[in-house]
């Protein structure tokens, strides 16, 4: 496998670093994405960055506030922060796009990494999600997410769950393990 493409067994994907924040300083993050059928991510938004969604191959499905758009190849859509946004390919063929976020984000790089890894490791369900309630808050506030509407409640539990895990050094640990680049 090529150093800057990672694998989730769990969802069945593969994300390609194609730049990373320090490559660009800070400028911008631009990852490739080979999307499962039926596979995604659910409804967040970031206060922080943007992301630009180009399908490359197959069809992606976007949703930026209620209006869901059908990407074929060639055609992109931004979404931008603090709207609300999920993708998802709901046909039965793989779908490659990329995504790019600006500014770039670090957390988000990492929070790829260790997820990853974890999948890779056994230690996430079947959707991906890590077993650990620590891992996965600590996992959410780096990367920046946020959840809508009356979702919002439980981000309260999730920042209190990361801020434990930097106490003990779960943080630490995952980034030295699963961290490459």
């Amino acid at each position: 496998m090529e150093p800057r493409r990672i694998y989730n067994p769990a969802q069945k994907d593969y994300v390609t670093f194609l730049k990373t924040s320090a490559e660009t300083g800070g400028k911008f993050t631009l990852v490739e994405v080979e999307l499962a059928p039926k596979g995604g991510v659910g409804i967040h938004f970031h206060k922080t960055y943007s992301e630009k969604f180009d399908c490359l191959e197959g069809e992606l499905k976007v949703q930026a506030g209620k209006t869901v758009h059908t990407l074929r190849p060639g055609e992109m859509i931004i979404a931008e922060p603090f709207v609300n946004h999920r993708f998802f390919n709901d046909s039965p063929s793989v779908t490659k796009f990329q995504v790019e976020l600006r500014p770039a984000s670090r957390g988000f790089e990492q929070s790829l990494q260790v997820g990853y890894g974890l999948a890779r490791d056994g230690e996430t369900n079947s959707k991906g999600f890590p077993k650990s309630s620590l891992a996965l808050a600590w996992l959410f506030e780096i990367s920046e997410s946020n959840l809508p509407g009356w979702r919002s409640i439980f981000e309260f539990i999730l920042r209190i769950q990361a801020a434990k895990a930097k106490r003990t050094g779960l943080d630490r640990k995952l980034i030295e393990k699963y961290v490459r680049f």
